[in-house]
């Protein structure tokens, strides 16, 4: 409309008084583990809209959506030429139900283009071959666009192309006509100059703007990239700063498209009369940047500049992607982690128990284990395999090792899972992939692996010798995410680095070492070798490049892409437009989200008299909230798949089973990191059901609370909600009764979900929190809303009060006037199976 238009030009002053606009993306994108969710929810609105009166077939996508199955790989099988044969089999035997139900899915639905599993991973996939740019639909060009169900959709950002994660109920939504609602965001301008140090990856840089942009505050705004040190970058280096969005807290990190865009085009195989009609669009509307010609100065909401001569070598963690450690102190920030109380940066390792070993034998041979100590290293996702320059470099990396005759130890856990079969192609034009091979890296699948949790497990010695002796092991992965008990639940440390440096702490075995000082390790001649040794320069590196990527590389991978594979085109789906529900499947079943729901909406509703279920303090994640991983063997969620006949063997993780209701109502809150107030310093998925002051499982005691009618809220911290977009973390919830969270800040995406979900989101008032206000999660609470939604103005106060006769202001955080309309019919989803009906 003409004002929204209005809004947007006039941004530098209407983007601070937080004004309401509606985007319609272009198209949406999936992945498996939320794609299946997806398809079950439309399912469901096809009964729902029937039951009620309605035509079924209006639930179908208004715009093309573009799925791709990348997250059901697991690392069963590694350090063996066969591995990726016999990973991809497992895959299909464990998930040959949710791919069936996605086959159906593809037919069923109208605009769905379904890219089977094993064709690699979702952002690589749309930054290689799926990504348009520019639109032409009959005739009318318009600028891509979307919105993701995977918070790393942010990738596309780095071809110029608008795109951000969001919860799985809003791209459902979106998927059927509903314009997305959000605040015009503020826009930070971030200056590049200079040129990175030879030696110095895109992974060091994206890790040192992690930390930059993080401390900036950047949550809920746009990144705009620009300067003269963008011509230094490559479109894939791009694509790195701009994947990891979601760790520096930006809806997404913006690279506007100039010649370095048109030449990867032309690069992954794009046809020369698109790449022509996309400059030719671009520059007539001004959206093309021309660094040949005098740039002028642009308005942002505020300014950052990084001088990319400054960068050094990095990883990040022991347990945060923006916790930036540089290489040279690793060592001592090591050391200091085992010292430091538990926490983001701690591990409370007493000093006598530091220098711990676990002696133990691998497969006959004698083996030890010392704090520290690498036990996986992945080289993965889609943030660091969709660059070239690092993927190579780490060839470069493992030959130079093996001349010398350093080799990895066999018990580390090794891998390699590139996100497309381009980087297959071009390992073995170069001839490094045969170096790859013999450290233990070989190709285990084409997905989302150790980043997602889909690590697999580790040899059964190394874990009883990490459990005997209480060891902090640790993993080294180059991904976008090392959250606790995200990588693997035996591996506390959990290292972000870029793939040359996961295949140098191979090789050294530890993450504590200083490699300035230290060796790698001892040659053949018995010399030592020291990690300048064998790491190529940046002229290496892009000799390589230059040789070994080539155009017909992309064309031939992707020709056959949408073709599939004998094992996807053999599998039996069902037909028709309503789907056939099995009762028994642990996989798919049929959610209850629609089952009462009525033509007239719920209205708005407070909260009267509810416990707390779980009191938290800073950064919770969504991985703690709804994890992704391992089923544990102990857990309801375990419990339920056991009744019901699923062997241990056969749980698969808590991603693969997002289609089932049940296994996710009880796997929410079942990280075995978490950590709750409750528990008093105790850590693992329990709380305390108040009135009865038992310790139990938080889904037992939610359930517990739900069957006498009582219902409950969620105290927290900052950045609650911070992590991957998964609706589930709200979805969850929801199914356990809870009906608001208070936190001190939420992330952008999770915040919108538990609007989606119908539950209540609200803020304490800077400076306060649960603690100050001296709310122990003891209380029963009472939020006091009008029943009138007229009456809710979007980020109004709101009193809360507790049967202790204390009483807190805080702010609600339903930020548009759309939100409260999808509060007033119970959720997104219903509003819009309402609108349709």
């Amino acid at each position: 409309m003409k004002e929204d238009v209005e809004k947007i030009l006039d941004w530098e002053n209407t983007s601070p008084k937080l004004v309401e606009i509606p985007f319609k993306p272009a198209r949406v994108i999936l992945q498996d583990f939320t794609g299946v969710p997806a398809v079950v929810d439309l399912a469901a609105m096809r009964d729902a809209i029937k039951r009620l009166g309605g035509d079924a077939n209006k639930i179908n996508p208004l715009v093309p959506v573009d799925l791709v199955i990348d997250h059901s790989v697991q690392v069963d099988v590694a350090r063996s030429e066969n591995a990726l044969q016999a990973n991809m089999q497992y895959e299909f035997d464990r998930n040959k139900e949710r791919f069936a139900f996605l086959k159906w899915g593809s037919t069923a639905f109208k605009n769905m283009l379904v890219v089977p599993p094993g064709s690699g991973i979702v952002h690589q996939v749309n930054l290689e071959y799926l990504g348009r740019v520019v639109f032409n639909s009959d005739g009318i060009l318009y600028p891509d666009s979307l919105v993701g169900t995977d918070s790393h959709t942010t990738m596309i950002d780095g071809l110029g192309v608008a795109g951000w994660g969001v919860g799985g109920i809003e791209a459902e939504a979106t998927m059927l006509g509903q314009p997305m609602s959000m605040v015009l965001p503020g826009v930070v301008g971030f200056k590049l100059s200079g040129k990175l140090r030879t030696g110095v990856t895109a992974t060091d840089l994206v890790l040192t703007i992690t930390q930059m942009l993080r401390k900036h505050g950047v949550v809920g705004k746009f990144v705009e990239f620009y300067g003269q040190g963008m011509s230094a970058l490559s479109l894939a280096d791009r694509a790195t700063i701009a994947n990891m969005s979601p760790e520096y807290g930006a809806t997404m990190g913006f690279f506007p498209v100039d010649h370095v865009t048109l030449q990867y085009l032309r690069l992954t195989g794009r046809e020369e009369s698109k790449v022509k009609m996309i400059e030719a669009y671009l520059r007539a509307n001004k959206m093309f940047i021309d660094y040949n010609e005098p740039q002028t100065d642009k308005t942002y909401s505020s300014y950052l500049e990084l001088d990319l001569d400054t960068v050094e070598p990095s990883l990040s963690g022991p347990k945060r992607p923006h916790d930036r450690v540089s290489l040279k102190n690793m060592k001592a920030d090591w050391q200091a982690c085992l010292d430091n109380k538990v926490g983001f940066k701690g591990f409370a390792i007493p000093k006598e128990a530091q220098n711990a070993v676990s002696k133990f034998s691998y497969k006959g041979t004698p083996a030890e284990l010392k704090h520290g100590d690498v036990v996986i290293a992945a080289i993965t996702s889609c943030t660091n395999t969709s660059n070239p320059s690092v993927m190579l470099g780490a060839g470069l990396v493992a030959k130079k090792a093996y001349e010398l005759g350093l080799e990895v130890k066999p018990w580390i856990k090794t891998s390699l899972a590139p996100g497309s079969g381009v980087v297959t192609k071009y390992l073995h034009k170069s001839g490094l992939h045969k170096y790859l091979d013999l450290q233990g890296f070989s190709l285990v699948g084409y997905g989302c692996t150790t980043c997602i949790g889909n690590s697999g497990e580790i040899d059964e010695s190394v874990a009883d010798a990490i459990t005997e002796k209480d060891i902090v092991a640790a993993a080294v992965l180059s991904g976008n995410r090392n959250f606790e008990g995200r990588v693997h639940p035996l591996t506390r440390a959990n290292y972000l680095a870029s793939p040359p440096l996961v295949v140098a702490y191979a090789l050294a075995g530890t993450v504590n070492i200083d490699f300035e000082k230290e060796p790698v390790g001892v040659g053949k001649d018995g010399k030592q070798v020291f990690l300048r040794d064998i790491w190529p320069s940046s002229e290496e590196i892009s000799k390589v490049v230059e040789s070994s990527v080539l155009p017909e590389m992309f064309r031939s991978t992707y020709e056959s892409i949408t073709k599939g594979n004998a094992m996807w085109n053999e599998l039996h789906a069902p037909a028709g437009a309503l789907y056939s529900w099995d009762p028994k499947s642990t996989y798919v079943h049929d959610p209850p989200f629609f089952k009462s729901m009525t033509l007239e909406p719920p209205g708005a509703h407070g909260v009267r008299d509810a416990y707390c279920l779980l009191n938290f303090g800073d950064s919770i994640t969504t991985d703690h909230i709804s994890p992704a991983g391992n089923i544990h063997k102990d857990s309801p969620a375990a419990k339920y798949l056991m009744e019901r006949g699923v062997e241990r063997k056969d749980f698969n993780s808590y991603g693969s089973r997002r289609g089932n209701d049940e296994v996710m109502a009880r796997g929410t809150f079942a990280n075995i990191r978490i950590v709750n107030k409750f528990l008093k310093g105790e850590v693992g998925p329990k709380t305390i059901h108040v009135p009865s002051g038992e310790k139990l499982y938080v889904y037992d005691a939610a359930m517990k609370y739900k069957d006498s009618g009582l219902d409950t809220i969620i105290l927290a911290g900052a950045e609650y909600g911070s992590g991957s977009s998964r609706d589930w973390a709200a979805k969850g919830p929801y199914l356990q009764g809870v009906k608001a969270v208070i936190a001190k800040s939420f992330e952008r995406i999770h915040r919108s979900n538990l609007v989606g979900m119908g539950i209540i989101p609200l803020c304490f008032k800077p400076g306060q929190d649960a603690d100050s206000l001296g709310l122990t999660g003891y209380e029963r609470y009472t939020i006091d809303l009008p029943s009138d939604i007229k009456a809710i103005i979007p980020g109004q106060d709101i009193q809360v009060t507790t049967d202790n006769g204390k009483s807190f202001t805080c702010t609600l955080r339903f930020d548009t006037q759309v939100e409260l309309t999808y509060f007033e019919h119970g959720g997104i989803l219903q509003y819009v199976l309402r609108q349709l009906i």
